[in-house]
């Protein structure tokens, strides 16, 4: 669970998201980080049964910064309003697929998963591995259990081809998923998700669900 405190700090950042009100709230900063931390820590041990490759991560490896790269953007907030980590193989930073927990108060934090905006070279291995094992590929994403936790992939904007890639033709029944640009699945966590005792678990739980699809795509790319 998190503390309902880590919760108010991230609403008032997000109300005052400059950087002397920052400094002024610097512990209560640091105490949210460590809440953060002892929840991806705890999932890790949980989850580190079932998945071997990331049971040797630590939260380090996976809680991003709460600083914003504001270089290229119109928004100079410099910090973010939300905490969140993922739990790859090769840390935050890697190019596999893995799994994202996002922490922001406010009804929109989720957990989920697997690989987003893939890199054109990745994008060809991915789009091969489904067409060469479709029924593998849908087995995975129409199970009950994902159906239920996850509905289906995300198809938001700028995710997803407008026609079918070079290569594959229209009638190719796994056609809707080579159009993807990015394969993830999320579920949305709740307020009181958060501050619930079985917050670890619950967030394992989904995961699990995941995992046979967070493999399949990291046999794509060569893990």
């Amino acid at each position: 669970m998190l503390q309902t405190s880590t919760l108010k700090f991230l609403k008032d950042l997000r109300k005052n998201n400059n950087r002397e009100w920052f400094e002024k709230n610097r512990k209560r900063y640091e105490a949210a980080k460590e809440d953060m931390a002892a929840l991806v820590n705890a999932v890790i041990a949980q989850l580190g049964k079932k998945d071997p490759t990331i049971a040797h991560l630590l939260a380090k490896d996976c809680v991003y910064r709460i600083n914003r790269d504001v270089r290229f953007s119109k928004n100079k907030a410099p910090y973010k309003n939300n905490m969140a980590a993922s739990l790859i193989s090769g840390g935050k930073k890697s190019d596999f697929a893995g799994y994202y927990l996002h922490i922001q108060p406010g009804g929109e934090s989720f957990v989920g998963g697997g690989r987003y905006m893939v890199e054109a070279d990745q994008l060809k291995k991915i789009r091969q591995e489904i067409d060469y094992n479709w029924e593998e590929f849908r087995s995975i994403i129409q199970h009950k259990k994902f159906k239920a936790c996850y509905g289906e992939l995300e198809r938001g904007e700028g995710m997803a081809l407008s026609r079918e890639p070079k290569g594959y033709e229209k009638d190719n029944p796994a056609i809707e998923y080579l159009k993807l640009k990015s394969w993830v699945a999320t579920t949305p966590l709740t307020d009181a998700d958060l501050t619930e005792k079985g917050l670890a678990k619950k967030i394992t739980t989904a995961f699990e669900t995941l995992q046979p699809l967070i493999l399949f795509l990291n046999r794509a790319l060569g893990e």
